[in-house]
C-alpha cells in the first residue's frame, strides 16, 4: 500500500512539473514580433510593422545589422556608419570629400514593401556641394527608386524618381513643376521628415507640416527603404520609423 502511494505521489509531482514547464514555453503558433530598436533584426524573427530604429544598440563605427550601402552615379565614395552625437547614437554619412554629384544610400534590406509611412529625425552637419538628405523607398537597385530629400543649402524639400540612374524631380499636385517646396532646414539643427506612400500618392511633411503631394506611377511594386544623401553632405539620421501599409 505504501509503495502504491509513493508511485502515485511521484506521478502527481511529475505531471505538475511538466505542466509548469509547458506554461513557460513560448507559443509556437504566435506570430513573431520585431522591435529592432537599434536596426538589428534577428534573422529568425519575422518582420512586423511598425519597425523602430534608435541605433542605440548598434556598434559605433559600423553599419547596424541588416543595413547595406549603395551608390548611384560615378565618382567619389561614401561612409555610412553609427556615430555618437553627444552620447546619442545615430546613423550617419560621414565622408565629406566627395567632389561629384553621386548619391549615397543606406538601405535596410529586410523590408520589402509598396505602401509605407516613413519618419525620421535628421541633421545637416556640413557639406559644400550639398547638405541634408532624406528617404528612399520602392528601392529596386542603385539606379531605380524614389527619393524625398530636404536641402539646408537650398532651403527646400524635393521629391524625385531615379529611373535607370537618372534623377527627375516630380510635379506637385495642384502646382505642377516647381522643384519641390520651400522649407527652412537650418544646418546643425534636428528636423523631422515624414513620408506617406500609398499606391501612386505620396504625401510629404516636415516638422509636422504638410508641404505637398505627388502622384506618380513609375514604380508601382514593392521595394526596400532607407536613407539618402548627395555628394559631400555629412548628415545624421535618428529615430527612424517604418510602418508597412501593404494589405
Amino acid at each position: 500500500m505504501k509503495t502504491l502511494l509513493v508511485f502515485a505521489f511521484a506521478g502527481w509531482l511529475l505531471l505538475g512539473c511538466n505542466q509548469q514547464k509547458a506554461a513557460q514555453l513560448p507559443q509556437e503558433d504566435a506570430p513573431a514580433q520585431e522591435s529592432a530598436p537599434s536596426g538589428a533584426t534577428p534573422r529568425s524573427v519575422a518582420i512586423s510593422s511598425p519597425i523602430r530604429f534608435s541605433f542605440e544598440d548598434a556598434s559605433v563605427g559600423k553599419l547596424p545589422e541588416g543595413w547595406k550601402m549603395f551608390k548611384t552615379g560615378p565618382g567619389g565614395n561614401m561612409r555610412w556608419e553609427t556615430v555618437s552625437d553627444g552620447g546619442n547614437k545615430v546613423l550617419a554619412q560621414l565622408l565629406d570629400e566627395n567632389p561629384g554629384g553621386h548619391f549615397n544610400i543606406a538601405i535596410y534590406e529586410p523590408v520589402m514593401a509598396q505602401n509605407v509611412s516613413l519618419q525620421t529625425r535628421f541633421k545637416s552637419v556640413k557639406g559644400k556641394i550639398d547638405q541634408g538628405g532624406g528617404f528612399v523607398w520602392r528601392f529596386r537597385d542603385a539606379d531605380n527608386y524614389y527619393i524625398v530629400r530636404a536641402n539646408s543649402l537650398e532651403d527646400n524639400v524635393v521629391l524625385y524618381k531615379v529611373e535607370n540612374g537618372k534623377r527627375t524631380d516630380l510635379p506637385l499636385v495642384g502646382k505642377g513643376k516647381t522643384y519641390g517646396a520651400e522649407a527652412k532646414v537650418p544646418t546643425a539643427s534636428w528636423h523631422t521628415l515624414q513620408l506617406n506612400a500609398q499606391d501612386s500618392l505620396f504625401t510629404v511633411r516636415i516638422n509636422g507640416k504638410e508641404l505637398f503631394r505627388v502622384v506618380d506611377k513609375t514604380f508601382t511594386g514593392q521595394g526596400k527603404v532607407g536613407f539618402w544623401s548627395k555628394a559631400d553632405a555629412v548628415t545624421y539620421f535618428d529615430d527612424f520609423l517604418v510602418e508597412i501599409n501593404d494589405k
